[in-house]
């Protein structure tokens, strides 16, 4: 195989379509454009979603919801789920190399439900934890290092 030898795969490149050329070409007359109206106009021109003045679909639905964009990098992590921690030190990285949140988290909350028995060291600025959480960390001998 030579570069001079290339070519594309069979059917990967059509040839243009040449209209206004004729009847006998198959796009002659109108060039399927059909029949008047601003498309079938040399200029004819409208934005997306133009529906000739009448109100846009997008207009006349109603709105509803809100999609926050911190929310990706936020989450909230169970005592129950901190049990799943087999080290004895736990960071934001910890937490992510144990699939315990996802790889985009930046800030991450302990939140009290389920209990914790093992003692814990919270080590970083992007874990949190709730006034219940905190208390039940450190009940089970942990501690919290900024």
């Amino acid at each position: 195989m030579r570069l001079n030898t290339i070519k594309p795969a069979a059917g990967a490149k059509r040839e243009h379509l040449r209209v206004g050329r004729g009847a006998s070409a198959g796009q002659g007359k109108t060039c399927g454009r059909g029949v008047k109206g601003q498309r079938a106009r040399k200029g004819g021109y409208h934005k997306t979603g133009f529906e000739g003045g009448q109100m846009p679909l997008q207009r006349r639905l109603p709105k509803t919801g809100f999609r926050s964009a911190i929310k990706a990098t936020r989450a909230e992590l169970t005592l129950g789920d901190l049990m799943r921690v087999s080290e004895p030190v736990v960071t934001l990285q910890t937490l992510i190399d144990a699939s315990l949140v996802p790889a985009q988290t930046e800030l991450v909350k302990i939140i009290l439900s389920g209990s914790v028995s093992k003692a814990y060291t919270i080590k970083g600025a992007g874990i949190g934890a709730t006034k219940g959480a905190k208390a039940a960390i450190e009940s089970a001998g942990g501690r919290f290092e900024v």
